[in-house]
């Protein structure tokens, strides 16, 4: 390197630093209450020990009964309960919560049986749907190909989950979900889409995905105004998918 460069180089590091404490000098001078917010204080909410819910969360099913949900006929739900565990009997039809949410954080644990029959769309198909409308699918994606977005972790037909992180047939997993619920204005039209975040045993696979109307199985989503809380509805496609510790934040 000549000498001038190396002059050069060295005559910026000598003025780039007086300047960085300059600019230190002068914010240690102000006064940092000025950036202080104390109010509104964060309410307390006490987080859950190994997976049970937070204290301000609902339970909507703690492993004992059925008495929250009823079939979408508004019968009352006839799933099997049996050792703190809710198992889909096929050809009951689905079941959804008596009472409707809107925005909310949501916890559910699942598991697809363990003697897998068929494949594609066959092995553990369920889902969770928001709202009563807006699918998020349970599968066994362990090894079994489907079309990407109708696997375990899709926002069904809209959106293929960023990675499979499926467990095997038999294992539970779980499902964190952020859900925003769509909003209509005074017209029924749309003014702002549901929105869903959803981390699958840990694992970020959607991350803030609007979504373009309700899931649907043929043809494109559409929406259509319905309520600002809506039941949470878990569907039965003959397979017997089992749940367990379903909780859910309002926001």
């Amino acid at each position: 390197m000549s000498r001038i460069r190396l002059a050069a180089v060295l005559g910026s590091v000598a003025v780039a630093v007086p300047l960085a404490g300059i600019a230190c000098l002068r914010q240690s001078q102000g006064n940092p209450a000025l950036t202080e917010v104390w109010d509104p204080e964060p309410r307390v909410v006490r987080p859950g020990d190994a997976g049970a819910p937070p204290s301000d969360a609902i339970v909507l099913f703690d492993g004992a009964n059925l008495t929250g949900w009823e079939h979408t006929d508004g019968s009352a739900a006839t799933w099997v309960v049996a050792d703190g565990v809710m198992t889909v009997a096929s050809g009951s039809g689905a079941i959804r919560t008596k009472h409707g949410f809107g925005d909310c954080q949501l916890h559910i644990e699942w598991r697809t049986p363990s003697d897998v029959r068929g494949d594609n769309q066959e092995p553990g198909n369920s889902g969770i749907f928001l709202q009563a409308r807006y699918e998020l699918q349970v599968l066994n994606s362990f090894g079994n190909r489907t079309y990407a977005n109708g696997q375990a972790g899709s926002i069904y037909k809209q959106f293929i989950p960023l990675v499979n992180a499926s467990r095997g047939p038999g294992q539970w997993q779980t499902y964190d979900v952020v859900f925003t619920a769509p909003r209509f204005g005074a017209d029924g039209a749309m003014t702002a889409p549901a929105v869903f975040t959803v981390f699958h045993n840990g694992v970020l696979i959607q991350n803030h995905v609007e979504l373009k109307g309700p899931t649907v199985y043929t043809g494109q989503p559409k929406y259509v105004a319905h309520g600002e809380r809506e039941p949470l509805m878990l569907q039965d496609h003959g397979e017997p998918v089992s749940f367990r510790n379903i909780w859910l934040r309002e926001m």
